[in-house]
């Protein structure tokens, strides 16, 4: 069964909840379930069309490229994956279980006040007069100064300490690396929440992303949705459907 994020209504499959979707949800869509509804094969068709076979042939083409080039070429500030220009969107595939979450709004408080957030960690809301800068941290920091971050267009990665390796602290090491500057940067900070539901948490503007293993591809089609989109000043173009 699938659920639906919008009303709650359960379907039996992914094209019945697609199809529900397009009919129900015009206009709420985010821009990761938009790009669904829109590629969605129509259920009218007897066979794959073969506009659908090239579009698939082209498709294992430029990623049999792009893992070429991501893996053995690298780029940016750190090899592979975590060196590797973003694109234009994230996967929609591999972002399907991306939650959005309504803005908390975006007063700035001064530093020592006390804040509450609805979600941990948190998506928005009232924040510090300073953002967080970019890398990877082994202190937690200040939610105040995270959500300011994600305002201005962050990615924050929450960890658990007791699921990294060495492999894994040296990609995410990678990615701050890479990303960074004011309205575009990585920032990698341990998990304060002992029950967190996932040992690493991906985190932008009113966007959560669990992740139970660390995968490195995903995080880099999660910083190709949302990395340098914040509200205050998106310094990359929209997503399509966004």
């Amino acid at each position: 069964m699938v659920d639906c994020d919008y009303c709650g209504q359960s379907f039996d499959g992914e094209t019945a909840y697609l199809d529900h979707l397009a009919d129900s949800h015009e206009g709420e869509l985010g821009a990761i379930d938009q790009r669904r509804v829109d590629g969605r094969a129509s259920d009218d068709s007897d066979g794959i069309p073969l506009m659908a076979v090239a579009v698939g042939i082209g498709a294992a083409i430029a990623i049999g490229a792009t893992i070429y080039l991501t893996f053995w070429s690298g780029g940016g500030n750190a090899g592979g994956v975590e060196g590797a220009s973003l694109d234009g969107s994230g996967d929609s595939e591999t972002l399907m279980s991306v939650q959005q979450f309504p803005s908390e709004g975006d007063r700035h408080v001064g530093d020592s006040r006390e804040i509450s957030y609805a979600q941990s960690p948190p998506l928005s809301g009232s924040h510090y007069n300073t953002a967080t800068e970019g890398g990877f941290y082994q202190e937690p920091q200040p939610a105040g100064h995270l959500v300011h971050a994600l305002e201005h267009g962050a990615v924050v990665i929450y960890y658990d300490e007791n699921a990294m390796s060495e492999s894994t602290r040296t990609s995410l090491k990678g990615f701050a690396s890479t990303h960074t500057g004011t309205w575009r940067s990585v920032i990698v900070v341990p998990n304060t929440n002992e029950s967190a539901d996932s040992e690493f948490v991906l985190t932008a503007w009113r966007h959560r992303m669990y992740m139970d293993s660390y995968d490195a591809q995903t995080v880099f089609e999660f910083l190709s949705e949302f990395l340098g989109r914040g509200p205050e000043n998106p310094v990359r173009p929209p997503v399509s459907g966004s």
